[in-house]
């Protein structure tokens, strides 16, 4: 049975946990609220982008192909799987769910026979896929320098960075696996394609009303020029879902955290009670047991 220094010893301990994981769920709570406004503004952007990308491809001829970034390079052989996490952990199992749907579909495409290359973006994934996968590495992005929400530069630097492989035919497919935050319980894993580029299935289209339009320059250059914006916008988007997630992973695993160091104290300190009274009990017994025998 531990002695009553010890028990004193474990009570203040874990009142420091405490301390700490309250204060990260309180950062966390507020960084979430600045997080989740940035990606719902985000949202409309890019569901309208995918909806002219989409009625752009559409009215295009028949025989036409289009771009690269649309019309894909004939094959599907080699794939690059573009892995989204965060660059700090204590956020839950969030990096693990994301990693989770990742290994799914690289086992997917290895067991049809592709070729898979893997791309990470955020320390945790990178730490959790090389065990297991790092002969299929091909780089690596580091988001530690991003300051609060704003994800422009690293999105279009890594936006650059996929298709500049993409040009040199270093894969056939790019599929971004990241987390999509729907509210502060519920962050979804998801896979979206990048290249070909393809709009969501719910994109929005636009209705023109029974007018025909002709486009200057052709619908194939606009979208020459529109694709690698769409991509950059799409992965900037998943880079704010991502970050919303994280801080609501954070902020519940804190929040759990706390709570469980709460029922730990209230556990030690009654058995920190009982022993002591144990102790003062034994002593009195024993100072009566001396003074009868006197």
């Amino acid at each position: 049975m531990p002695s009553l220094k010890d028990l004193k010893n474990r009570i203040n301990s874990v009142k420091s946990t405490r301390k700490i994981t309250k204060a990260m769920q309180m950062v966390a709570a507020a960084k979430l609220k600045r997080a989740q406004d940035a990606a719902a503004a985000s949202r409309p952007y890019a569901q309208r982008m995918a909806s002219v990308v989409a009625n752009l491809a559409g009215s295009m001829g028949e025989g036409s192909s289009g771009p690269k970034l649309l019309s894909g390079t004939g094959s599907d052989q080699t794939h690059l799987v573009v892995v989204l996490t965060s660059e700090r952990g204590l956020a839950g199992g969030f990096n693990t769910y994301v990693v989770k749907e990742a290994r799914s579909l690289i086992a997917e495409l290895a067991g049809a026979g592709k070729t898979v290359k893997i791309l990470t973006v955020g320390k945790k994934g990178r730490e959790q896929l090389k065990r297991d996968y790092s002969e299929l590495f091909v780089g690596h992005l580091d988001l530690s320098d991003v300051k609060g929400n704003d994800y422009s530069e690293a999105g279009i630097g890594l936006g650059k960075e996929i298709t500049g492989r993409f040009d040199a035919g270093e894969f056939d497919v790019a599929t971004l696996v990241y987390s999509q935050f729907k509210n502060v319980l519920s962050q979804v894993p998801v896979a979206q394609q990048l290249i070909p580029a393809q709009a969501p299935e719910n994109a929005e289209t636009i209705d023109l009303k029974g007018a025909t339009y002709i486009y200057e320059p052709s619908q194939e250059e606009i979208l020459e020029t529109l694709l690698p914006r769409y991509i950059n916008t799409q992965i900037i988007s998943a880079m704010l879902e991502s970050g919303a997630g994280e801080q609501a992973a954070r902020m519940t695993a804190m929040d759990n955290a706390t709570r469980n160091a709460g029922e730990m104290i209230d556990d030690l300190s009654m058995e920190y009670n009982r022993a002591r009274q144990a102790q003062i009990t034994k002593e009195l017994i024993e100072i009566i047991s001396g003074a009868e025998a006197l």
